[in-house]
């Protein structure tokens, strides 16, 4: 069961939003070594602490993250962050950008 679930609606096409995905894994692998796959439109991540799926569909991204023991005490910090993030990286202005 997530600890997190986050859904963001969004106008981009299915290309344009694995493109942003695939931004956003490469950063959490760079930032904090987390390590990622694709099976088909759903990004799996997973690091010593934290693990979770990224899925794409049509109009919506939605985000399932999995909290370690340790990192529970930051559900709320981390879902507001992640949250702000989301929104940001789906909305309109992330298809100028793509």
């Amino acid at each position: 069961m997530s600890d997190i679930t986050l859904v963001e609606n969004h106008t981009l096409t299915m290309e344009q939003a694995r493109e942003v995905a695939q931004q956003v894994a490469e950063q959490m692998k760079t930032d904090y070594e987390i390590g990622y796959v694709w099976e088909g439109d759903v990004l799996n991540f997973k690091r010593s602490g934290v693990s979770g799926t990224l899925a794409l569909t049509e109009g919506r991204a939605q985000l399932d993250v999995t909290l370690g023991f340790m990192l529970k005490g930051f559900r709320k910090k981390v879902e507001e962050q992640v949250g702000r993030n989301m929104h940001k990286l789906f909305s309109a202005d992330a298809t100028r950008q793509a």
